[in-house]
């Protein structure tokens, strides 16, 4: 492979406010780092052009998605279709460089016959089909509701095709069998996310409150959020604090409802890495097993005791570095038994043991390049 390589990404990766984007800015870096001159193709809806890619990347490109009924389709999940582009493919087609797409919402150019030849690799953040499936579950809007059902719909046709087609790379174990298994991939393999904290932070001894984070505009989120206030801390009067990006006025009215819970609304970066250290415990179930959860990830590196249930940590090596519980009451057991329990040495080594041997973005990096190169 030569030096040069496409990015294409979903989305304007900065500021890192959510997992995906984090790990294309992450992927970004370290990339850069190993020699790789990057020209990164990404979609802005949004988020505006971020000169700060630029230390990173030979060229940046940005393109419109064509959101609503413009990006629409009978055929195609509307993540795919909603970015097509034909500058984008003109640009890529223009040269042999490999192409890496981040994200199966990137791979139209897959309709294009110009590349039926590219050396292409494709990086998913999760099966998508069984994602918009959870959200489906979890959406209260009908109209939303009625979406996701059909998203989900097309995209199991759209992922069973693409998986046949081109290099694929899973960020979990559980999903890469998926691919291999049930969508016929012969070409799938994990390779762990890019994580933005490559040093262990976490404090010793106490912290003063229990914490749940994430990107509260996603259902999944704000369902896991409820969950916990409604039927975990609803009884347990330990302090409990939920914070993320985009809450709903229904979560922040359960949220504030007892004296002893509160939301903490859009923290900036740098707060939200001090909730993380200065919580006794983060509590972070999941209601989708595919991917890896960035935030728990996040928590582990800077923060102290980890409650999660068996959906959060399906498919990765992070089990033994979190206390699991399923049910309402086993949580507040386990929640019970860790708030006056100091967070010591003999975890720290263990976190250092296995976050370092699977989540060094270097020696991901060079993992990677080898998968293009092959």
């Amino acid at each position: 492979m030569n030096k040069c390589l496409h990015i294409v990404s979903h989305d304007v990766p900065y500021p890192l406010d959510y997992g995906g984007v984090i790990d294309i800015f992450c992927t970004l870096q370290s990339l850069h780092a190993a020699g790789v001159e990057i020209i990164l193709h990404c979609f802005e809806y949004g988020r505006g052009e971020q000169p700060i890619l630029n230390q990173f990347c030979r060229e940046v490109f940005y393109y419109r998605r064509q959101e609503g009924h413009k990006g629409f389709s009978f055929q195609l999940p509307y993540i795919v279709s909603s970015r097509s582009n034909p500058e984008l493919l003109d640009r890529l087609a223009a040269d042999d460089h490999p192409i890496l797409l981040e994200g199966i919402h990137c791979s139209y150019l897959l309709q294009d016959k110009r590349f039926d030849n590219r050396n292409i690799t494709l990086r998913l953040f999760n099966v998508e089909h069984c994602y918009y499936k959870h959200l489906y579950r979890h959406e209260r809007s009908l109209m939303k509701k009625a979406f996701y059902f059909n998203e989900s719909r097309l995209l199991e046709k759209y992922e069973a095709m693409v998986a046949s087609r081109v290099k694929i790379l899973t960020l979990s174990d559980r999903d890469t069998r998926y691919y291999r298994e049930v969508l016929g991939g012969k070409f799938v393999k994990t390779l762990p996310v890019f994580v933005p904290h490559q040093d262990l932070k976490p404090a010793e001894g106490l912290g003063s409150f229990c914490l749940y984070h994430g990107n509260l505009g996603v259902a999944e989120n704000e369902k896991a959020a409820e969950w916990l206030l409604e039927e975990v801390f609803v009884k347990m009067k330990l302090p409990f604090v939920v914070a993320g990006k985009n809450p709903s006025s229904r979560l922040e009215r359960i949220a504030h409802q007892g004296c002893h819970t509160c939301l903490i609304a859009d923290p900036e970066e740098r707060e939200l890495k001090d909730l993380i250290s200065k919580a006794q415990i983060n509590i972070l179930p999941s209601f989708n097993e595919t991917g890896v959860k960035l935030k728990l990830l996040n928590a582990l590196f800077n923060g102290r005791h980890c409650v999660v249930n068996d959906a959060a940590i399906e498919g990765t090596p992070l089990g033994p570095l979190c206390h699991i519980a399923e049910t309402p009451a086993a949580i507040q057991r386990v929640v019970m038994q860790l708030y006056h329990m100091p967070f010591g040495e003999e975890e720290i080594r263990l976190r250092r043991k296995i976050l370092e041997a699977h989540f060094n973005n270097s020696v991901t990096a060079g993992n990677l390049l080898d998968v293009i190169r092959s």
